[in-house]
């Protein structure tokens, strides 16, 4: 059983936070912690305007969040690790090789799908990226 999931990027500022929002709303009642944090974070750094824009327009929100640095102990904390690309993976086993077992893409059961970084892009980036996210996310849920 999942307590703690915990998701990770590289700024912690455009992808993590969002897929935290929707995986925290989709498991709302289960009592699950969601969070995240960022393998290079932009440290108290809010979520990107355009991912919070994408959020606010499903009924969701995300101006709470505030970037945070992925470390050794955040890593332990967490029950399932998910990463957005397979390189964030093998950052995570250089940080904390326990964590390596617990740790795997959003888009493990969409083919292996990886999840690009829409930072600094136009919004129809940030829209392909809201909907790979999507399906992860719906996809995890029956595992968690």
């Amino acid at each position: 059983m999942f307590k703690h999931i915990l998701f990770v990027c590289i700024g912690n500022i455009c992808r993590s936070p969002s897929a935290e929002v929707m995986m925290r709303d989709a498991l709302a009642g289960r009592g699950i912690e969601v969070t995240s944090a960022g393998l290079g974070a932009l440290v108290n750094h809010g979520i990107d305007a355009t991912a919070q824009e994408l959020l606010v327009e499903r009924g969701l929100d995300g101006s709470a969040h505030r970037a945070r640095q992925v470390t050794p102990q955040i890593l332990s904390a967490a029950d399932l690790v998910l990463v957005m690309e397979k390189k964030h993976l093998k950052r995570i086993m250089e940080i904390a090789p326990e964590a390596s077992g617990k740790s795997f893409l959003l888009g493990k059961w969409n083919e292996d799908c990886e999840i690009p970084d829409p930072y600094r892009q136009q919004r129809p980036a940030f829209e392909h990226v809201y909907r790979l996210m999507a399906e992860g996310v719906e996809s995890w849920k029956r595992y968690v």
